[in-house]
Parts: C-alpha cells; structure tokens; sequence
C-alpha cells in the first residue's frame, strides 16, 4: 500500500542547487534510510516529506487521512508545560482517557469517578496502550514527569520529543538523527523496538550499525542522482560499489571513443553533410561523457605531529562528584604512547566531565593529573563552532594556523586541509552561517586538526555528521600517530578506530575493558543472567489490563495494583535476607533466627502470588 509519493521535486537556495527532479515513493511498512553529504539537503527533504517546507517544483502526495509525525532537529516544545502535561497535550482520544484514569487514581475517595474512568479504559481497550507508552518514557530516562520541560537539558528535550512521536503510533514516521543524544542502551532498545513494531519509517540517520539492523531500504542522493538500494547498509556498501565499478567502466569506455572521435575532429572534414554534423554533435556528448568523474575526497593526511616524550598523561587517584553524583572514585591510570580508548557508558555517568577533567576545564576534588611536557592536546567538544556574523569558513581556520606540517617536510595550506574535508574551493569563502549543521562540525574538525595536536580528545564527534564524512574521519584517525581517547554512542565508529574501552558503571565505578564495542557487547551477553525475582516472572508471562471483561470490584482493583508492588518489596527482603547467610561469622542462633524469617517470608509472598493470580483470572474470564 502506497503511503506517500515524492514527484520531481527540486529545491535551491539561491544559486546553491540541493536537488533536482528526485522522485520516489514511501510505502506501508517499509523502513527507508535516506544517505547524502552534509549540506545537500537531507533536512530539505524531510522538512518537505513532512510538509512543514515547500519544493520549488513538483509534489508531494500522500494517502487520504495518513498520520504522520515528525522528529526534527529543532524541537516546537511548549517550555511551560510539564513533561506529563506535553505528553497528554494530544488530540488522542486515548491518550485522553489514560489521563482521567491517571487523574482518578490519584482521588480514590470518588468512587464514580474512577468507575468511569475504569469504564472508558474498558471500552477503548487502553491498558496496553498505557503500559507500552510508560514502557517507552522509562527506557528514554524520562521519569520526573513533573519537570518542566523548560528546565529539560538539550538530550532530555530530543528525547522527550522521540517519546511523543512513538507514543501516537503514527502511520509514517520521519526521523532526523533520532540516536542523537540517546546512551548506547537507550539506541539498542529503540532498535529493538523499531524491529518488532510494525512501522513505517523514513529517516536520515549517520549510526551505520541502526542502519543494517533496522532499514529494509536505503535511497541516496550522490553527485545528483538518485539511488535506490533494497535491503539494509551492508547491501547498500556493496551494491553502491558495484554501481560505481560499471560507471567507471562506462567513463573508460567513453574516454576511448573520445581519443577516435577527438582524432576525426582535428582533421577537419570538409564536406558538412548531415551525417558528419550528427557526429560533431555526438563529439560533444561523448566529450561529456569521458570528463565525467566522481567527486570523492578522501583524507589522507600524514600529519607530522610534534614529538611525544615518555610521559604522556598520567591519572593519580583522581575523584570527582557533583553533589551527590559521583564520578570518579579514586581512579589510576597512565597513558602510553599511541593509545585508542574508547569511552562509553548511561547518559549521566560522567563521560564528558572526564575530558573537561584532563584537560583542565574542571578541576578535581582529590588526585593528581600529571600532562607531560610534549603533550597538545586537540580537543573536540559537543559545543561546536562559535559562528561570528560575517565570517567566511576559511578565514575561521585561518585564525587557528595558516599550514600545518605533513611528514617528508610538505605542509599543506588552511584552504588544502578544507578542500581535502570536503569544502571546495568556492565553499570556503561562503558565510560560516549558511552552513548546515554537520558542516559546521566538519569545519570545527579541521580547527582541532591544523593545530597539529598529539593527543587528540573528541567528545561526540560522529554527532550531525554524514556518513561520507564519518568514513574520511573514520580514515584520518586510522593513520594518526597520537593518543586518542573518543567519546561516542556509534559503535560502528567505535569498532573500527579504539582498541580498548573505559566503561563508566555510574557511582565513580570505570572499568578498563580490552577490547572495541563489539567485543564490549558480547562479553556482557555472555554473563550469566542475574537471577529474576518472582514478580518479574508473572509480569513476563501474564498479560496485565489487556481484556476488555474486566470483573473487579473497586476494592480489588486497587487490591490488585498495590500486590505487585508488595510482592516486589518481599522478593527484596528475601534476596537481602538470602545474602546475610554468606557471613560466616553468623553464630547457630542467628542462623536459625534467619531461617525463620525467611521460611515466613516465602510463605507470605505465596499467599500474595495466589491472590494475584486469583485477581488475574477474574480479568481473564
């Protein structure tokens, strides 16, 4: 079933063209990735898709009464209202009734109040839709819902804007970089999510490895044309070099009948007849032709850095907390020459507060950072460029250097480094403000570099960036000599470029693991499975509120939502009492006192099981 249709649209700006007469189609349950360079219109697209921007030719035209929702960079969130508030801000009807039930709940001495409320759950069959939208705030680590969303930090508005569109259930969804300011946990469950869920997707997304485990299809804009790939970013790598081999070939072939035809023209012929004025026609088509080559700039920088000596940087006992929030407890490291770390760990855990840490942005509340004298550090924060009105982007990096070094005593000038990160020669004497988003993280890039640094920190580097220009960097950091210590949610990054990672755990906890993210991942599947209590094991194989047959009392009803709860407390008082038998310093007495205790505690927590599955059956009957 066709959804959407996208017919010869064009859009410019000005003398910038972006796209010219693509066309193609979004239908149901398809889940599309859109790829192009930074700056050639992904966001236009989408912003045109969604309706919120025009083409300058053709159309857009989608189903009759299609629902569609729109994750943009920039969020339309109402700064006054609270997180619940915005979420129940809706035209869903369900949405709606979640919220008088939320809101009878919290007034149990209404009885006819909740009744109705209960009832309208009943007739819309809500439970299971209340239960997945909590289930969606709780994995986005929204849970103050009375915070308002003026007080949100930049990651907590994207994400709450991610929780709305997902909770509509709408018939399309366009996403622009949705894994943007989400931890590697969060980006794992939305994947997972995305997989299970019939849902029709379009989105512009640089995280390689969402790509191959979500998308169904990938289309690309490249050197304007218009690509259509099935399947997902593995299938994509190889059938994009499979399309580039066969237009080379075509150019090489091109190239030879250019040299016979070049040949015949140079000689002239007299005679101008129909025939040979056909050919002069040809001439200039197959010169078109032969001259056509890709415009791909690869980074092959042999940047000679200044020398490192043998102290690098070393960590002595550092600690570090932010009121109750601990970072760093105590915590030992030294570098050597030439490492890759990789750090990952929950949003909160201190990951970029470690950098601003060694590099002195923040100071420590006990330790010792030791820099060794050689040390330049180049560091990449998630701040990005400051844009001055008026300023060209050659003359941002200029401020910076005018050359840098290249082994074999070359150097290479500001505006070489630019056009080899892909600004051309008529890019660099643009306005820095009339660059894209990625560009600008591009352009900041090329200011960390020509500083020639020999320990580069990169703090989110992949964010806003393309995937062209996430495999020239990717390229870059491979060759570079220095110290690397990177922060980043793409793991497909992290895989290729360190060789072992900081592990924030939260509560000041780091863990050194040797290995990348893959390696990462399938140490910790491997673990064996913390034991599940009891009430986790009812929640997994007994659907809750999801028949419409509902046949509690208002007593039992509030019985029913309160055992859960009670059985959970017990299941904890039982593990803590089960972990007090471990101490081998426990006399005969305490021993039996225990014993005791906790035979009543397994007792008790039967009874409440029973009872729970007697309140569950009446809903199931």
């Amino acid at each position: 079933m066709n959804y959407l249709s996208v017919e010869n649209i064009s859009k410019s700006f000005g003398e910038l063209t972006l796209f010219e007469n693509i066309s193609f189609g979004i239908n149901k349950d398809q889940k599309i990735a859109f790829i192009a360079k930074n700056g050639t219109g992904k966001t236009s697209m989408l912003n045109i898709i969604a309706g919120i921007d025009s083409s300058d030719t053709g159309q857009v035209i989608s189903r009759k009464g299609l629902k569609i929702e729109y994750l943009s960079q920039e969020d339309n969130l109402n700064d006054a209202l609270t997180v619940e508030q915005t979420i129940f801000d809706s035209d869903n009807e369900t949405l709606k009734v979640i919220e008088e039930y939320e809101h009878a709940l919290l007034n149990p001495e209404d009885e006819n109040e909740y009744q109705r409320a209960f009832e309208k759950m009943e007739r819309l069959n809500a439970w299971d839709f209340e239960t997945q939208f909590k289930q969606i705030l709780s994995k986005l680590k929204l849970d103050d819902l009375t915070k308002k969303v003026g007080e949100l930090s930049g990651g907590q508005r994207k994400r709450l804007s991610l929780a709305l569109i997902l909770i509509h259930k709408p018939d399309l969804l366009i996403l622009d970089e949705p894994t943007n300011h989400l931890d590697l946990e969060m980006i794992e469950w939305l994947e997972s999510y995305f997989e299970k869920e019939k849902i029709t997707l379009f989105m512009v997304t640089h995280d390689r490895f969402f790509l191959e485990r979500v998308c169904n299809e990938i289309v690309e804009l490249d050197n304007g044309g218009f690509y259509t790939y099935k399947g997902n970013y593995s299938n994509y790598l190889q059938k994009k070099e499979e399309r580039i081999e066969q237009e080379q070939a075509t150019v090489d072939k091109a190239k030879n009948l250019f040299k016979k035809e070049l040949d015949w023209m140079r000689r002239q012929p007299k005679a101008r007849t129909t025939k040979s004025k056909s050919r002069i026609d040809d001439f200039f088509v197959i010169k078109e032709a032969a001259s056509k080559r890709r415009n791909d700039h690869k980074v092959q920088l042999e940047i000679e850095m200044e020398r490192m000596g043998t102290k690098i940087l070393e960590l002595h006992k550092i600690s570090k907390s932010f009121g109750d929030l601990k970072i760093l407890d105590k915590f030992d490291y030294n570098f050597l020459r030439g490492e890759r770390i990789g750090i990952i760990g929950k949003n909160g855990t201190g990951k970029s507060s470690f950098l601003n840490i060694i590099t002195g942005g923040i100071p420590i509340d006990s330790g010792k950072v030791v820099i060794g004298e050689t040390i330049k550090f180049g560091y990449y924060t998630q701040d990005g460029i400051e844009v001055k009105p008026g300023q060209k982007v050659i003359e941002v990096i200029k401020e910076f250097g005018e050359y840098i070094p290249l082994t074999k005593g070359r150097k290479i000038s500001a505006g070489q480094l630019l056009e080899r990160f892909l600004f051309s020669r008529k890019r660099q004497y643009d306005f820095v403000e009339k660059l894209s988003g990625g560009e600008r993280k591009r352009l900041f890039l090329c200011t960390v570099l020509i500083q020639n640094p020999n320990f580069l920190i990169l703090d989110e580097p992949t964010n806003d960036l393309d995937i062209i220009t996430l495999n020239v960097l990717e390229n870059f950091l491979l060759d570079f000599p220095g110290c690397l210590l990177v922060v980043s949610h793409d793991r497909y990054f992290m895989d290729k470029i360190v060789d072992h990672l900081f592990v924030f755990r939260g509560d000041g906890v780091v863990e050194d693991f040797p290995g990348n993210y893959s390696d990462f991942r399938a140490y910790e599947d491997s673990k064996p499975k913390e034991e599940v209590v009891e009430i986790k094991k009812i929640e997994s194989t007994t659907p809750v509120k999801t028949t419409t047959k509902a046949k509690l009392t208002y007593k039992e009803k509030k019985e029913f939502d309160g055992i859960e709860e009670e059985i959970a407390a017990l299941n904890t008082e039982k593990s803590n009492i089960e972990a007090k038998f471990l101490d081998g310093s426990l006399s005969g007495e305490e021993i039996n006192e225990l014993s005791i205790k906790l035979q009543e505690i397994s007792t008790e927590i039967e009874n409440k099981e029973e009872r729970w599955f007697e309140l569950s059956s009446k809903l199931e009957d």
